[in-house]
């Protein structure tokens, strides 16, 4: 019979070799002010920070052992009153510069990702389904020659249609119609819950007309979700 505290070993050391693959997430900021990047863990190991400030020019890097999802964004017009962190778009209302777990409060533009372990296919896109506050992109670094890189480079709110925009101060936002009217057929709920009932609408295509790789809307899959295979990792660029 074998030993068993062999066995349990043997265990461990085929985890750590084959099942805690890891990636690494490095943050840019190429916009003219201060952003205060986000991350939202769906599934796996929460990350080391889930907020922290990052100046005009600056990087910061962050790891993830796989399998993991979840979402990053950018704060934007983040100040500090009396003790409280808030944000005037993107806010995650924690009062913290980390969010705790906490997700965005829209508009906020978002990157989203599924990481596989053991050398599998990663998934990962630019949305714009809850609105839009900061240009981004992603781009891997490494990884198999087919590892796209994607974005959303435009400022979408020097042209946001006057019902979705949210001005706080000098600090805009665009809000999708979704979070804007709350109604089915811009939500896709209800009645309109699958791609055959719930087409483009005018606003979803205003958004892709913009950035056409990005989500515009919750069913905008084939032209705006990404794969990449081979370990990669990912440069999140604020203001590409």
């Amino acid at each position: 019979m074998e030993n068993p505290g062999i066995l349990i070993l043997t265990l461990v050391i085929s985890t750590l070799l084959h099942g805690a693959q890891s990636s690494t997430f490095t943050f840019k900021n190429n916009c003219p002010v201060t952003v205060w990047p986000a991350t939202l863990t769906g599934s796996g190991a929460s990350l080391s920070s889930t907020g922290f400030e990052l100046p005009t020019g600056a990087s910061n890097s962050l790891n993830v052992i796989a399998p993991w999802s979840g979402r990053m964004w950018a704060r934007s017009g983040c100040t500090n009153s009396d003790g409280k962190f808030q944000c005037a778009t993107g806010d995650c209302a924690s009062g913290q510069v980390t969010c705790n777990g906490a997700g965005p409060i829209p508009p906020e533009s978002l990157v989203e990702f599924s990481i596989a372990a053991n050398g599998g296919q990663d998934f990962y896109d630019v949305s714009l389904v809850d609105g839009f506050n900061v240009p981004l992109s992603i781009t891997p670094q490494g990884g198999d020659p087919g590892c796209n890189s994607t974005s959303c480079p435009m400022d979408i709110n020097k042209v946001c249609p006057p019902e979705l925009q949210v001005v706080v101060g000098t600090v805009m936002g665009c809000k999708s119609a979704c979070v804007a009217f709350n109604q089915p057929q811009y939500c896709c709920t209800g009645a309109y819950g699958s791609p055959e009932t719930c087409p483009p609408t005018k606003y979803s295509q205003f958004f892709k007309s913009q950035c056409p790789q990005a989500y515009s809307y919750a069913f905008d899959d084939k032209t705006s979700t990404f794969t990449c295979t081979g370990g990669a990792n990912f440069l999140i660029t604020f203001c590409p």
